[in-house]
């Protein structure tokens, strides 16, 4: 319940941690640093899939599946990508355990199962796949090859959070290959937009959408293009990122086509993903000491009628007139539950509702029998209504739209009233300490950006695309720059 929820005024970290657990999102897995998400978690997550997924197939993709162990060779095949992920992977080195002789019931690796060559769980797929694409790729005539994988994979972490940053998590990811570089980009930046387009619609959190810097890039990749959202914290999250391989992945693996020419060449790549950090970005942009404010497009549940009443014959009257409310809802697609359970008392539904984030909730009672009306309360802002019972699913129907867009407007003027122009180094420092995003000139060296970071922890979140030029000089160097880059302190 919200009484055993942190407030995040006191601490944003516990309140978050609270909000998963006491939510029923997810919980803590016995291996360290993975996590269980329960049914009310997985409902939501399932939910984005399923959009996400129409997405891709409306652009023209298709969905695939390959396999969760990797080669190790694979691995060490493209130089960036292999160095990028080595400390983050875990190893199968046996394929068989033995009872232990000495020891009843005790299992120990058997020696004689060692594999001739280590396995890594994926951490991601590009080298298994384009060792695919190599059997697959012949011509240009086989090109463009746009799939999709939904997956797990595993990433080891030594320092963990609930959907943010777990070793183990759900995620998609695509796998392009391209005729020529300029259909390569392209793609790249279609699905950006796609991913842009799902979290302002659908998840109600304001994006900007940019480039990473060259240390901030993707292993393996040429550029690396994100999508970063600001949380209520002032902290920024990347919410995913499409990648440009450019012919990296296609000369690690040999994938080499004939051209319309009839010259020989190397296909081109994207890879672009999301994942269940998304989550984490919904509860943080959104939610409240009292619990989750989820987006009715996502919600698993949408509306809930919970009857007031003192007797059997009472509840029968109500449940009637609930069911004629709840057939009309349902025909408009809104889901909704009656929640007649005699275990607790309304008060106590009301609040377990309000901490799973339902968007309506709808009291009935005696005397709103007898006035044909409900009440009407609204999880985003709290505020109750009473209507007539005459065309409510039309009334909440327009409801559902109003939360939506309510939603996304409260983030959005909490993002703008937190992005800052600063000028000077002084500037900075002050600034990063309140939060937000700080948007200030920087010098394009690596150098630069490592020094900010360990001065101030914030980093570079991405190269605006839609930042203009504008001459000026590095807050911290002070030599010339073309443009402002976005800073932030992030998850």
């Amino acid at each position: 319940m919200a009484d055993k929820i942190t407030s995040r005024d006191i601490n944003y970290s516990e309140w978050y941690n609270d909000l998963v657990l006491q939510s029923g999102l997810a919980e803590y897995a016995a291996v360290r640093g993975c996590m269980v998400i329960k049914p009310h978690g997985w409902a939501i997550w399932e939910n984005m899939k399923s959009i996400l997924d129409k997405m891709f197939k409306d652009t023209g993709h298709v969905n695939a599946s390959f396999p969760l162990l990797i080669p190790k060779s694979f691995l060490e095949q493209e130089e960036g990508h292999a160095e990028g992920f080595a400390k983050e992977c875990a190893v199968v080195t046996h394929y068989r355990l033995k009872t232990d002789p000495d020891r009843k019931g005790k299992l120990i690796v058997d020696n004689e199962s060692k594999l001739e060559e280590e396995l890594i769980i994926r951490p991601t797929s590009e080298t298994i796949i384009w060792n695919c694409y190599k059997n697959w790729i012949q011509s240009y005539r086989d090109l463009p090859i746009l799939i999709n994988q939904w997956a797990n994979v595993m990433r080891w972490e030594m320092r963990t959070r609930l959907f943010l940053r777990t070793s183990e998590f759900h995620w998609q990811e695509g796998h392009t290959a391209h005729a020529t570089k300029e259909e390569a980009v392209e793609e790249t930046v279609k699905m950006l937009n796609v991913y842009a387009d799902f979290m302002e619609n659908y998840m109600a959190v304001p994006v900007i959408k940019g480039v990473k810097t060259i240390n901030e890039r993707f292993a393996g990749a040429e550029d690396t293009y994100c999508v970063e959202a600001l949380m209520q914290d002032g902290k920024a999250l990347q919410m995913g990122t499409s990648h440009f391989l450019g012919q990296n992945f296609a000369k690690a693996f040999d994938v080499k086509f004939l051209s319309k020419e009839g010259k020989l060449e190397f296909a081109w790549a994207t890879s672009w993903g999301v994942s269940t950090r998304m989550m984490g970005a919904l509860i943080m942009a959104h939610s409240d000491d009292n619990g989750l404010i989820i987006p009715p497009k996502l919600a698993p549940l949408h509306v809930v009628i919970i009857p007031i009443y003192k007797n059997e014959e009472q509840l029968k009257t109500i449940t009637e007139k609930a069911d004629a409310i709840m057939k009309a809802l349902k025909a408009k697609n809104i889901s909704v539950k009656f929640d007649d359970s005699d275990q607790n008392k309304p008060g106590w539904k009301y609040a377990e509702y309000e901490l799973k984030g339902v968007p309506v909730r709808i009291a009935m009672g005696m005397r709103d029998i007898e006035n044909n009306t409900v009440e009407i309360a609204r999880r985003d802002t709290k505020e109750k209504s009473v209507v007539s019972a005459d065309g409510v699913d039309a009334y909440i129907e327009n409801l559902l739209n109003d939360i939506q867009q309510n939603i996304y407007n409260k983030a959005l003027s909490y993002r703008n009233n937190n992005l800052h122009e600063v000028n000077t180094w002084d500037e900075f420092q002050i600034q990063i300490e309140k939060g937000g995003f700080i948007s200030a000139h920087w010098d394009g060296t690596g150098e630069t950006e490592e020094k900010i970071k360990e001065e101030t922890k914030a980093t570079i979140r991405c190269i605006p695309l839609d930042a203009k030029e504008e001459s000026g000089v590095c807050v911290y160097s002070g030599k010339p720059s073309e443009r402002r880059v976005l800073f932030a302190r992030a998850y």
